[in-house]
């Protein structure tokens, strides 16, 4: 079991280290986010703009102007939330920025309902120009960082607090658009965003037990959303069940039920996630299950 969000000190050092323009961005949570990792290593490049997150977006864009590539750091609340309307701006401007959210969805437990991000993959879906990737497990974390400094614009990354399972890829590599991680039949496909790796894999492996033949889909960029990719992925499955650690309105569930739509397909679709509805303080882990991000819901609704 490893915390992804454990590698993001770790992934920004390597990118410096490989001579990339890195800086790093915080406010006031390098200790949370890690990114005190790369301030040790970097000190002139790091800066702490204190909670103050409407200025440290507009500094980030500043950064981007000057030739660096800006990493903001944050729980994934404020970095998309509280400063929504500085994103909205550096999106329009297609600057190249990249904001990593942690904490997302009710990752952040006890500390406060208020601090739960349910809403941040809905909040920058909406908005054009921008590449949005959700790593699982802590080793796609530094993939999907140099994936993000390939790419010429904002980008925003969500990463787990909750340690969870290392993904075996001896057979599947990881994935960095949308690719099924298990194959084995078309009774079912499963389509999870990377925070909820172990609720996914779990339902899975309980429905593979039951005499089940599915596939398992690990949707690593939610946008811009590989529509072919999808549809060839799941052309001959009846029933598809979306989770993420998310409202199920504007996220990945909103995504598939949209292109199903438009499609005109008839395959039938469960979206698991929060309903229209704020969540409370308490274990994660346990919240979770409460509000149906959990294997046994998967298994319920395909039961």
């Amino acid at each position: 079991m490893k915390a992804p969000r454990d590698e993001i000190g770790n992934a920004l050092i390597a990118l410096k280290q490989q001579g990339y323009p890195i800086v790093a961005i915080d406010s006031d949570l390098a200790s949370s986010t890690r990114t005190d990792q790369f301030q040790a290593a970097y000190p002139d490049a790091f800066f702490e703009m204190g909670i103050a997150e409407g200025s440290a977006m507009s500094f980030a864009v500043g950064q981007a102007l000057e030739g660096n590539i800006p990493f903001y750091v944050n729980f994934a609340m404020f970095v998309t939330g509280t400063a929504w309307t500085q994103l909205r701006q550096a999106c329009y401007a297609n600057a190249n920025i990249k904001l990593v959210g942690s904490h997302p969805g009710m990752d952040d437990g006890p500390d406060g309902a208020s601090h739960h991000a349910l809403e941040d993959l809905a909040l920058t879906r909406v908005l054009p120009g921008i590449t949005i990737l959700t790593p699982a497990d802590a080793e796609e974390v530094a993939g999907a960082f140099e994936q993000a400094v390939r790419i010429a614009g904002p980008v925003y990354i969500r990463v787990a607090r909750e340690p969870m399972p290392v993904r075996d890829k001896s057979i599947v590599p990881r994935v960095t658009d949308i690719d099924a991680v298990e194959n084995a039949g078309n009774d079912f496909a499963i389509l999870y965003e990377g925070t909820v790796l172990e609720q996914a894999s779990t339902g899975y492996t309980q429905l593979s037990t039951q005499g089940k033949r599915g596939k398992l889909i690990h949707v690593a960029t939610l946008k811009p959303f590989n529509r072919q990719r999808f549809l060839q992925l799941v052309a001959d499955c009846p029933r598809i069940v979306t989770i993420e650690n998310h409202t199920i309105t504007g996220g990945l569930g909103g995504q598939i039920a949209e292109v199903l739509a438009e499609e005109g397909l008839s395959t039938r679709l469960h979206r698991l996630g929060t309903r229209d509805t704020f969540t409370e303080s308490g274990n994660s882990r346990q919240l979770k299950e409460k509000y149906g991000i959990s294997a046994s819901a998967i298994c319920e609704v395909l039961k």
